[in-house]
């Protein structure tokens, strides 16, 4: 990850309602950032745009389903 590099519009899933143990998901230059919503202070993961894409579609087709 650039040092210099500014996530923007951290946001977390409509489906998560109220609840505190969750993600946010920002924006990263052309990727993607994760951070936990209980501990922001202690930062946050970057992803490239392939990296992200590649997650998206596992989870959209049931890859991580239980």
């Amino acid at each position: 990850m650039n040092s210099d590099q500014h996530v923007t519009g951290w946001r977390k899933s409509s489906r998560s309602g109220n609840q505190t143990d969750c993600v946010e998901v920002g924006r990263i230059g052309s990727g993607a950032a994760v951070r936990d919503t209980k501990d922001r202070a202690a930062g946050y993961f970057a992803t490239t745009p392939d990296q992200w894409a590649n997650f998206v579609s596992a989870i959209k087709s049931g890859r991580f389903s239980a």
